[in-house]
């Protein structure tokens, strides 16, 4: 039992939720370059697992700065004030020294992936804690923007683990369709979580501006990403298809959705569906690579 609530408060301190998250569009990437430049995924296992697994650990380092840096303001936060680096129930110098073990491990097994991979690991977690946490997150509407680029970083980490380069379009469409994603996503979260931002005097785009602003803004967010669809064109009709599907129906739901039946009941059903598109776009990516990888071998 004991053991069991260490591991708890552990995930809470490494944010377990965003590392599943964000091995999708990893593994998305990596899976993409296999099939482009037509490697053998059996000759590449040892790059897939480095991949995976220093992946893995640094944005578990990321999540355990973020904790540690935004102590004051989780504490005041009702979804954070029970965090263990808010309520001290994991000493705050352990916490420190496995972020340090998290970021070294992990940014060496992306490096023996390949280094391009361990190069962009270490971007991802200095634009996410620097700045991100340490800067935009307290003081401008722009914060999301800026956290985006660190939040789409991983179909780029996947792709240089096994590819020769991060030049080919497909991998930069991966990471623009996520780094759009981000804002219509975040801003449902600080919609739903509007009270707790302001609480803590965040300035996210609701908070500072209005509802209104943020809900205009996601929808011009949302058509971007419709049109950002068409980048997966050269590459496969079928995919295009999906991301196109998948983008207007999201705008048609923010559009022609709920928003009339009150904004609180808007941002949760955007929120819910962010997560739909997130996964079914990238799980589409990794089942296309993955179905023209064995139709290759088997050929």
């Amino acid at each position: 039992m004991i053991e069991q609530t260490q591991r708890n408060l552990w995930a809470q301190v490494v944010k377990t939720g965003i590392i599943k998250s964000n091995l999708i569009p990893m593994l998305a990437g990596l899976m993409l370059a296999l099939y482009t430049y037509q490697y053998s995924f059996i000759d590449n296992i040892a790059n897939i697992i480095f991949a995976l697994l220093g992946t893995a650990a640094v944005i578990a380092a990321a999540g355990s700065f973020n904790n540690i840096y935004d102590r004051d303001i989780d504490s005041v936060m009702a979804r954070t004030k029970n965090r263990p680096t808010v309520t001290g129930t994991i000493p705050l110098k352990k916490v420190v020294i496995v972020a340090i073990l998290l970021l070294g491990g992990g940014l060496a097994l992306l490096y023996l992936a390949a280094p391009l991979a361990s190069f962009l690991g270490f971007l991802g977690i200095f634009f996410y804690v620097v700045p991100y946490t340490m800067w935009t997150k307290r003081y401008t509407i722009w914060n999301t923007e800026v956290g985006s680029i660190s939040g789409a970083m991983p179909p780029l980490i996947g792709w240089a683990a096994v590819g020769p380069d991060i030049w080919h379009p497909a991998c930069w469409a991966l990471f623009l369709i996520l780094v759009i994603w981000q804002m219509p996503h975040f801003y449902a979260i600080a919609i739903r979580k509007h009270e707790d931002y302001a609480a803590a005097n965040i300035p996210m785009l609701p908070v500072v501006k209005s509802r209104k602003r943020t809900y205009l803004q996601t929808n011009a967010y949302l058509i971007l990403l419709v049109f950002s669809s068409l980048l997966f064109l050269p590459l496969s009709l079928g995919l295009t298809l999906v991301s196109l599907i998948l983008g207007l129906f999201w705008l048609g739901l923010s559009l022609f959705g709920s928003h009339k039946r009150g904004i609180e009941v808007w941002a949760n059903k955007m929120f819910l569906f962010s997560l739909v598109h997130m996964v079914g776009i990238y799980f589409t990516v990794i089942i296309y690579a993955s179905v023209g990888l064995i139709l290759t071998a088997t050929s």
